[in-house]
């Protein structure tokens, strides 16, 4: 079983990566990004859409969104989170490398850092064919990393994360001469402690562009944050949208 298949890592883990203080970010991300920004009409795919730390903000600006993620626990908490905001959404258990809905959707969106996720290079590429199968000609997807170049200017000592009721020690690892990389969790609740770790492809602006244009993308652009800003050496993340163009 691979470490995005375990349900007990996303139970236990998810109070770290998604915590209260973060869905108020990525909701006001969603209010003020212009990569976030779509039309009335337009139908969004939320690509590994976890908890719903996205797709909420999103459906409560109008849209019209689908999530898909392969944990049910994901789903269900999705799913709470919508009806807690008074919202609505589509949500389908689905895997992103064999996941196609063909010419279904405006806008594909797979967002803080859920790409990269497979053994095989190959794989990942797979992720983004079938993302261009789904969108409409004239759809564009946005993906949203940790980029190779930003992830090296502050790598390095192990980070300690306080949480409500404990503290998660995390401890990055580069492998494979800066293809892959290695994140180490210790989390600690009370006198207990539970260990995990999770692995998964390092890949730089020139790279996940070149990615893009092989599985057919055009007007490829890479930015350093939400606020559309340059990637350069000020960028914060790496996100890659590309078009599929019309007549395709």
């Amino acid at each position: 079983m691979q470490w995005y298949e375990d349900e007990a890592f996303w139970s236990d883990f998810a109070s770290t990566m998604f915590s209260e203080r973060r869905r108020d970010e990525m909701a006001r991300l969603v209010a003020t990004s212009p990569l976030l920004r779509f039309g009335e009409q337009e139908r969004v795919l939320d690509l590994c859409c976890g908890p719903g730390i996205f797709l909420v903000p999103l459906a409560a600006r109008g849209y019209s969104v689908t999530g898909v993620d392969l944990s049910a626990l994901m789903l269900e908490r999705a799913r709470e989170a919508a009806a807690g905001a008074g919202v609505r959404a589509r949500l389908i258990q689905g895997d992103m490398l064999t996941h196609r809905e063909p010419r279904t959707y405006d806008a594909v969106l797979n967002l803080f850092t859920s790409f990269g996720y497979f053994e095989r290079h190959e794989d990942n590429t797979r992720v983004l064919r079938n993302a261009f199968d789904s969108l409409v000609p004239g759809g564009r997807l946005l993906i949203d990393v940790m980029g190779k170049e930003v992830l090296a200017g502050w790598i390095g000592r192990p980070q300690l994360v306080q949480l409500d009721d404990g503290y998660v020690i995390q401890r990055d690892t580069i492998l494979d001469n800066w293809r892959r990389l290695r994140t180490d969790w210790t989390l600690v609740r009370g006198d207990t402690a539970r260990e995990a770790s999770i692995s998964c492809w390092l890949y730089s602006a020139a790279e996940l562009s070149a990615m893009f244009e092989a599985a057919g993308f055009t007007d490829v652009q890479c930015f350093g944050g939400f606020d559309a800003t340059p990637y350069d050496q000020r960028a914060r993340r790496l996100i890659v949208r590309g078009v599929r163009p019309a007549g395709r």
